[in-house]
């Protein structure tokens, strides 16, 4: 067998997953937030809510442009050259070709995989309502495109169908697909992820999301349960918004006063020593 860095990126998230059962996958939404997680996960997960919310100031409903993601996960893949890198790529952005095309730069910059989704546009985060689908022959024929297309890239299918007649014939579709992992967005009851997982031999993807559909779960229920990955989709962006909204109201009591207590232990120095770590990797040095 292949030492883990012999390995391409993809195959190095498989591995994991066959070595350790569960493998979680914290979102970020730049490069900054992507370099702390770093510090403590090993997974990544390029989250398109929380990119909406980063980089346009918008919800997500479809804003994101294929090339603004892409250019994002090429720019942590060169700053994080060890982490698993998932990206969250929507619908494809509309057509098969485009979807071929993001897959194929993508594996170029060495992410590990993508998440493929099966709505119709305007688009929603999968824990919010109002989401449509496209009917499943036409999501199908571009999801066989994608795992055609691709070399090694880990391929998740991802369904927003609500209702479970529809979520099970769509998880016995994606089983017979070459995809390396299912994801059913938006479960709010536990007793329908043992019914995926009793009907597929694939991976099971639970994207977690406090305040979401989804109930709380750990890593070791999940796992559990059946799940493989877990796709943490917003602590960062909700935790960085927590924190800003926390600083402002206080600088503006205090009279602009600037203060040790307004960001405790992160001073100058320490937002520098990331910064220069990140520098290290991205020219190779020691």
């Amino acid at each position: 067998m292949k030492n883990t860095n012999e390995m391409n990126y993809p195959d190095r998230l498989r591995a994991q997953i066959q070595k350790d059962g569960i493998v979680p996958l914290i979102g970020v939404y730049d490069a900054f937030s992507a370099s702390i997680a770093a510090r403590h996960f090993n997974g990544l997960f390029l989250s398109g809510f929380s990119f909406a919310a980063s980089f346009y100031g918008l919800p997500d409903v479809g804003f994101i442009s294929w090339s603004d993601i892409t250019s994002l996960a090429q720019r942590i893949r060169l700053l994080l050259p060890q982490q698993h890198i998932v990206v969250d790529i929507d619908d494809g952005y509309c057509d098969a070709d485009v979807a071929c095309h993001v897959v194929g730069l993508l594996e170029q910059m060495g992410i590990s995989g993508v998440v493929l989704e099966d709505q119709k546009r305007p688009r929603r985060c999968g824990h919010l309502g109002g989401k449509q689908i496209l009917e499943l022959d036409v999501f199908m024929e571009k999801l066989e495109r994608v795992l055609n297309h691709r070399k090694h890239l880990f391929i998740v299918a991802r369904t927003d169908a609500v209702e479970p007649d529809e979520v099970m014939r769509r998880v016995a579709a994606f089983n017979d697909t070459a995809a390396d992992a299912i994801l059913v967005d938006g479960i709010s009851d536990i007793n329908i992820i043992k019914q995926i997982a009793a009907l597929t031999s694939k991976p099971l993807v639970f994207n977690q999301i406090y305040g979401g559909k989804s109930p709380p779960l750990s890593l070791t229920q999940l796992k559990a349960l059946g799940i493989s990955l877990v796709n943490y989709s917003t602590p960062c962006i909700t935790a960085a918004q927590s924190a800003m909204l926390g600083v402002m109201q206080k600088l503006k009591q205090q009279d602009g006063l600037l203060t040790e207590d307004l960001a405790p232990g992160v001073a100058l120095a320490e937002c520098n020593a990331l910064l220069n770590e990140n520098l290290k990797r991205d020219l190779h040095l020691k």
